[in-house]
């Protein structure tokens, strides 16, 4: 693949129905090759749309908008229609490429996305759902909560299909770039981390989605096996209740992609930091005061604002009830020992986002009230807003990568991980 064919990127993300008009489009142009179809109907009834490419026995399944926060999957997903239709057809290959998995949260991320991205901008429109309400995560055995119907259509197409690739498509908001895989995937580091370099990118040496995890090299992740302790005990995030496991069982590799919109180069630092346990407890203790701050002023949400804007209101609970147990965790588990500069940035960049994220909802939902005691807690939302924007530019130096960038990287991404996973052994 010549340099120039990913070259011809947009500069901005489509929203959900910019990315179906383009694979209209796609499918239009190309009926020999190219085909769109629904697979599922979101919770509120959104359609789920399944764009495939070529017809090959042995499919790619790639998963964009898993989180309505991290654009870049859905931008990805149709970027990479374009480029495998720019190429001769690989024999006995199929990709599928399902647009969108959560076009609800989708929806009330939106605003972000018609005008300028501005780190701002993005936080005044930001979502993101509590775990119970993110479509990859699938309920428990014995919890009693059936699975949303974006997870069963998800699931469904891994049925169907039995990929031997699943490519899910994430995004951080801060940070660098990084890939965890339910299986080894071999020469796929090399790749990753030269696609990396390219963009700009710093590799995430020691992510705080993976702590413990095998990392067989900088900015690789290997998920434990079924049954081992999962990344943090303060979050419900063990993998085998989610989709990626979903796909393993059945045979395929899951590759979760990840690529920063701020990049933060410290987090590719893995020498020891030389006060590492004073910086995360410094970071502990902001956290914890910063949640009980919000939490009070989540208090002053009325209740009507908690009825009409209900995965808001969830969201800002869930990340206000977690905050508490991370920061615990950090002072019982982190820091005793030698801690990395990544670690300790990682830290500091948990403690500035997660506050920033609640203030900014908190702000969405107090939008309507009245009074004097409405105005104060808005007042103080705002102050917990500028002073964590302020954190993340000048404490930690988060820049701004371009979405072109972005999107080379994730989609050079997909095609290393499926590239070397083809290779002959």
């Amino acid at each position: 693949m010549s340099p120039r064919t990913l070259d011809a990127r947009p500069a901005r993300y489509p929203t959900p129905a910019q990315a179906e008009c383009a694979a209209r489009r796609l499918a239009l142009r190309h009926p020999d090759r190219c085909r769109l179809r629904e697979v599922g109907r979101s919770r509120a009834g959104r359609p789920l749309l399944l764009l495939s490419v070529d017809r090959g026995p042995r499919a790619v399944l790639v998963v964009g908008g898993p989180h309505p926060n991290e654009p870049i999957g859905t931008a990805a997903a149709v970027r990479l229609a374009e480029v495998l239709l720019e190429r001769p057809a690989r024999p006995g290959l199929s990709w599928h490429l399902l647009l969108c998995l959560d076009p609800d949260g989708a929806a009330l991320n939106a605003g972000w996305l018609d005008g300028p991205l501005t780190m701002r901008r993005h936080y005044e429109h930001f979502f993101r759902p509590s775990f119970e309400e993110q479509p990859e995560l699938l309920p428990a055995p014995g919890s009693g909560r059936p699975p949303m119907p974006e997870s069963v259509a998800l699931t469904g197409l891994i049925d169907e299909l039995r990929p031997f690739l699943q490519c899910s498509l994430h995004g951080v908001d801060f940070g660098g770039a990084f890939v965890q895989l339910t299986g080894p995937v071999g020469g796929l580091a090399e790749r990753f981390a030269r696609s990396a370099d390219r963009a700009g990118l710093p590799l995430d040496v020691d992510s705080y989605d993976a702590v413990g995890w095998t990392s067989p090299a900088p900015g690789t992740y290997l998920m434990p096996a079924p049954g081992s302790p999962g990344t943090s005990r303060a979050l419900p995030d063990e993998p085998e209740l989610s989709t990626w496991s979903y796909a393993a069982r059945r045979g395929a590799v899951t590759a979760v992609l990840e690529v920063p919109m701020w990049a933060v180069d410290a987090v590719g630092d893995a020498r020891t930091h030389p006060a590492g346990p004073l910086a995360v407890g410094e970071a502990a203790r902001d956290l914890t005061t910063r949640s009980e701050e919000l939490t009070a002023l989540l208090a002053r949400v009325p209740a009507q604002a908690r009825e009409a804007y209900g995965p808001l209101a969830r969201t800002a609970e869930f990340n206000l009830a977690v905050a508490p147990r991370v920061a615990a965790e950090w002072l019982e588990l982190w820091c005793p020992g030698p801690l990395s500069a990544a670690r300790a940035t990682t830290a500091g960049l948990v403690a500035a986002r997660l506050p920033l994220r609640v203030a900014s909802i908190l702000l969405r939902l107090l939008a309507d009230s009245r009074g004097p005691a409405a105005e104060a807690a808005r007042e103080r939302a705002r102050a917990v807003v500028a002073d964590s924007l302020d954190r993340l530019r000048n404490r930690f130096g988060a820049r701004w990568v371009p979405v072109q960038e972005q999107l080379a990287h994730q989609t050079r991404a997909i095609l290393s991980t499926a590239d070397c996973l083809l290779l002959p052994i």
